[in-house]
């Protein structure tokens, strides 16, 4: 529920975000945002679970945050706000 949560604020913000100068580098610190989002509350399930599940929650989470973070790279690299539609809507 919060990831959906997460991803419509993000959408969102895209929409505002697209308004206004600059857009591509607000939309790869929404799309950077949004995935961290998502990656905290997955750590925070893999704490409440431990063991070996948790930790593979764990590994989901950082490689979710890495795929925002390398998604936030490229929408500012190639000033292109409209491709953080993309990542949001892949979570």
């Amino acid at each position: 529920m919060k990831t959906i949560a997460t991803a419509l604020a993000a959408v969102s913000l895209l929409t505002v975000a697209a308004c206004s100068g600059g857009a591509d580098d607000q939309a790869a610190a929404n799309v950077e945002a949004a995935t961290e989002n998502q990656a905290e509350a997955l750590e925070a399930q893999a704490d409440n679970m431990g063991g070996a599940a948790g930790e593979q929650l764990e590994d989901k989470a950082e490689a979710i945050e890495e795929k925002g973070e390398d998604a936030a790279e490229k929408i500012d690299d190639t000033d292109n706000a409209a491709a953080a539609n993309g990542v949001v809507n892949g979570m």
